[in-house]
């Protein structure tokens, strides 16, 4: 503390020019050195009064005119004496210049006019050229001096001793300047001033420490309060009361740059003042650059190196506080606008300090562009990318619709984004920054590179549904960028494709496989669940409109309808696609139901067999008419696989009705039915049993499936009554005969009754029974005639069989059919397609019995 006192004291001296103001102010160095080893307050007391003495800020530099109070000097007197702080030895260094008043140094407004702000007017008034910097000096030494003073002694309430103004009178401190000791003692204080001066000039780094200092807080308050108000009033500027509008308004005008050290820079960076920052930065620049043209550092090139990394680092530590507030903008809930003007005007004294944008940098950096506009924008991909992979996305073990739900808070979080953009972030820019655009755009890569990542993984249909359909129908929708609170800011017109072509394929065929396997799973769903609901529990089909229902048919057209459903929103190619896979596994699964259908029916005797034969039969008619209506589909290849497929229902359903008509049609002509055990209504019921269903099929196919059953009856009870037998006298073939046609006559009212239109099969059997009962013979001729005339396709032997019946000889069987069949075998009649004994075969019947 004593050190600085005297230090300064003699600094001052050493300033001056007028040599009759020397000794006083040597007087009152001394003086001050020797109070401060006495009590350090006091002299506290003596500096803060010298400068608010006169009622003015300044300096606060002592005059000659000055002295203390006698209240001070018996305080002076009374105060303990502590031990005081040794005196600094330092050695004059041989290069070391003579002490002169730097030219280098600005200083203050009053002394560039020769003129003391602390000096009174006339004679007395003291010319100094001592630098500005000094003053800076004396200050913070006064402030470190108050800082240091313990509180208890600042808190005493204790008045200060104050020195008064007494013109024309010295301070009374002859009595201590007159002894021979303190002359010498004051050579040596005079030898050791200068050799401190010298070392505070040398030294370049205690000086920036000072301007730290004076650059904080609270520093900066008290030392405002100590300038001089009277170089202020000559300039007419009014100090702002609060810190913050100091610095609004330095940043809002041009900054000029000061020779700061770079920790200095560094921490104005820190602390966010960048554009205090840029200036020093670019002071220290173009010095560098002054510094290099002039060959100064040719001797010393390491010093250059060190310099100009100097200046790298300060510009990319600016470079990084932008990243840092652009990142920040989303990040925080409101924007601080402030900062980002600030940001704004930081980026364009950048630019025109570097204008030659369009030359190559050389090999140091200095003076070229930094084009921190680019690095700002490089900031906002940056944050949009954080944004894009901060928003929550849950595991596929926690959540199986974790993809669709993650694209949802994407959607949700991104337009709360762009919003704030809009409405807060844009108004901060100017025009030409086009924020809202780079924003849009930053966003857009950064989803098209977080989807690309989802995309190389391993996704099952509704993962890969979700995300192609997000791609497609979402995310250019009113539901994100398309949104109406968003326009006209955010454009959609010139982005590029969210996924590249061959992504955009590779999720499609894969989408195409997924779809492939789910379509296989739902058709075997429903296979299991017509075995497991229906046919183990033999529930009966449902009647609507009179025809036995199935689901089949409307559950496999709307799998297939849905699925084109949401492939043809994504894309129409994916859509025909979709159609061509199910069509595909439809055939494959037709075929299979069918192989199925027919082995739990060998398995058991159902009785829903036949009903389920014939909802199936309609519903995949319905099945065929659907997907020719409804998708446009060509159904060529399916009919092919239907009809195939109905021949074996068919042939099933006519096995099933010769396993239950056949003990019926065995006791034809036996002893039992002769003697009318057996009703004659018997075998048509048994057929009824079957038949019955038919009439709830769709036509035409029900129809036709009753002439099928029509004509086997007719012809398995042919076959049964060529079958040769004993010969029967005539009463037993007039009751053979009259039994036969009242058997005839109702299978063929109970199946014309149930749709059928075979009425061309009833003379068949009463032919044959006419001739069985006639007595007589060229009556039996007669008979023999209708009948090949009815039925083209009859031949020799049926006919033969049928007289054997009769009980004639084979001479009088030979004769009748000579006589009687006159139609050539090759010239059938126009029945053509009514065939019923070309498909008894007689040898077969014969070889049997």
């Amino acid at each position: 503390m004593a050190k600085s006192c005297w230090e300064h004291a003699f600094l001052l001296m050493a300033g001056l020019n007028n040599q009759d103001a020397t000794w006083p102010l040597l007087c009152q160095g001394v003086a001050r050195q020797r109070l401060s080893r006495r009590h350090p307050k006091a002299l506290l007391d003596i500096l803060c009064e010298a400068d608010g003495g006169s009622g003015q800020e300044g300096p606060g530099l002592p005059t000659t005119s000055r002295s203390p109070s006698a209240e001070g000097r018996a305080r002076w007197r009374e105060a303990p004496c502590p031990q005081g702080a040794p005196r600094p030895r330092r050695q004059v260094e041989a290069d070391e210049p003579a002490l002169t008043a730097s030219p280098s140094f600005p200083t203050s407004p009053a002394r560039s006019r020769g003129l003391h702000p602390g000096c009174p007017s006339g004679e007395d008034r003291c010319r100094v050229n001592t630098p500005y910097f000094l003053e800076n000096l004396l200050l913070k030494d006064r402030m470190s001096i108050k800082m240091k003073l313990s509180p208890t002694t600042e808190s005493a309430g204790s008045e200060p001793a104050s020195p008064t103004k007494s013109e024309g009178k010295e301070m009374e401190v002859a009595p201590e300047l007159g002894s021979p000791t303190l002359h010498e003692e004051n050579i040596g204080l005079f030898e050791r001033g200068l050799k401190t001066m010298l070392s505070i000039r040398k030294s370049k780094q205690n000086l920036k420490k000072e301007k730290e200092q004076e650059g904080t807080g609270t520093l900066r308050k008290k030392r405002l309060s100590f300038l001089s108000s009277k170089s202020y009033e000559e300039k007419k500027t009014t100090v702002p009361n609060d810190l913050e509008e100091v610095v609004d308004t330095i940043e809002t005008e041009p900054i000029e740059g000061k020779p700061l050290s770079v920790m200095e820079i560094n921490e104005l960076i820190q602390n966010q003042k960048l554009l205090e920052a840029f200036a020093s930065i670019k002071y220290m620049e173009d010095e560098t650059i002054a510094e290099r043209d002039a060959d100064k550092y040719k001797d010393n090139p390491q010093e250059f190196v060190r310099k100009t990394k100097d200046v790298d680092l300060l510009y990319n530590s600016i470079k990084s506080r932008i990243q840092s507030i652009v990142v920040g903008t989303l990040e925080h809930p409101t924007v601080e606008e402030a900062t980002l003007a600030s940001l704004v005007t930081l980026i364009a004294r950048e630019e025109a300090a570097h204008p030659n944008a369009g030359s190559a940098p050389g090999l140091d950096l200095l003076g070229s562009p930094r084009r921190w506009r680019e690095e700002w924008r490089e900031a906002i991909n940056e944050s949009a990318r954080k944004r894009v992979l901060r928003v929550p996305m849950a595991s596929k073990e926690e959540e199986s619709s974790w993809l669709d739900l993650h694209l949802c808070f994407l959607q949700k979080h991104l337009s709360e984004d762009l919003l704030k953009i809009k409405l807060s972030v844009k108004k901060c820019y100017p025009e030409e920054y086009q924020v809202c655009d780079i924003y849009v755009e930053a966003f857009h890569k950064a989803i098209a590179s977080h989807l690309q990542d989802l995309s190389q993984q391993v996704l099952e249909f509704n993962e890969l549904y979700s995300l192609l359909d997000w791609v497609a129908n979402t995310y250019r929708s009113e539901l994100f960028l398309g949104h109406p609170d968003l326009k006209p800011e955010v454009k959609t017109e010139n982005l590029s494709l969210l996924l590249t072509p061959a992504d955009w394929d590779r999720l499609k065929n894969d989408y195409i496989t997924s779809v492939k396997g789910k379509i296989k799973s739902y058709f075997g769903n429903i296979l299991r669940l017509e075995v497991t609901e229906k046919w183990e529990k033999e529930v009966h089909p449902e009647v609507e409109d009179n025809l036995y229902h199935s689901s089949l048919s409307f559950d496999i057209q709307t799998i297939i309808g849905e699925h084109m459903k949401i492939s043809g929103a994504i894309s129409k190619s994916l859509r025909a696609k979709t159609l061509e896979l199910c069509l595909a596994e439809l055939h494959e699964f037709i075929p299979r139901f069918g192989e199925e259908f027919m082995e739990w029916n060998a398995a058991r005797d159902s009785p829903v067999f036949v009903p389920y034969f014939a909802a199936y039969i309609n519903s995949f008619h319905h099945l065929v008419s659907g997907l020719e209506t409804v998708f446009k589909v060509n159904t060529e290849e399916l009919q092919k696989i239907l009809v195939s497929l109905t021949r074996n229902f068919r042939n099933m359903f006519l096995n099933k009705l010769r396993t239950k008509t056949q003990p019926l049609l065995k006791k034809i002509l036996t002893k039992d039915w002769i003697l009318a055990t057996e009703k004659p209504d018997s075998l048509a019921a048994a057929v009824s049993q079957f038949s019955k269903h038919l009439q709830h099929t769709r036509q035409p196919l029900g129809q036709e499936l009753l002439r099928h059953v029509h004509k086997y009856m007719v012809r398995e009870y042919i076959v049964q009554v060529i079958k040769p037998r004993r010969k029967m006298n005539r009463e037993t073939r007039q009751h053979v005969s009259e039994r036969m046609n009242q058997e005839a006559k109702i299978l063929n009212n109970v199946l014309v009754d149930q749709g059928s239109d075979s009425d061309w099969l009833l003379p068949a059997i009463h032919h044959i029974a006419d001739i069985v009962g006639e007595k007589k013979k060229d009556r039996i001729k007669e008979y023999v005639k209708e009948l090949s005339q009815d039925y083209p396709d009859i031949r020799k032997e049926h006919i033969l069989a049928i007289l054997m019946l009769r009980g004639m000889g084979y001479t009088r069987r030979a004769a009748i059919f000579r006589q009687s069949f006159h139609r050539a075998p090759e010239c059938p009649n126009g029945r053509g397609e009514n065939t019923l004994f070309d498909e008894i075969d007689v040898s077969a019947v014969i070889s049997c019995f």
